[in-house]
């Protein structure tokens, strides 16, 4: 499940309001691992209707204890950095199941394994 995997056309403007939440969300930070949530691959997909944002995401296992806070952070995020959002909306979502391989290469080579 990737940004744009449904086959819809996006406009330029949400396309650019996907990048603003993207960037918004690089500043939440998995406090166990110490790397933000974009990087980790736990954010699935960045959904844009015209001022409503809906963020489909994940946490590392179901049995995160620090679920709640990562999502609340997402929220708080968006709404700080992306000027005149509505509503942002973050879910849970648990398929496909998160898996280390979702790590991006520079977040991997911080963790200090690479390919």
């Amino acid at each position: 499940m990737a940004d744009g995997d449904a086959g819809e056309t996006k406009t330029p403007e949400q396309a650019f309001r996907e990048d603003q939440i993207r960037a918004a969300l690089r500043d939440v930070i998995d406090p166990e691992l110490g790397l933000n949530i974009v990087d980790l691959g736990l954010v699935y997909d960045i959904q844009v209707n015209g001022p409503d944002v809906r963020i489909l995401m994940t946490m590392t296992t179901p049995a995160c204890p620090l679920h709640a806070s990562i999502s609340e952070g997402a929220e708080d995020a968006v709404h700080y950095h992306v000027p005149d959002v509505g509503s942002v909306r973050v879910e849970l979502v648990w398929e496909p199941p998160w898996n280390p391989m979702m790590i991006s290469q520079a977040a991997r080579e911080q963790l200090g394994f690479g390919d």
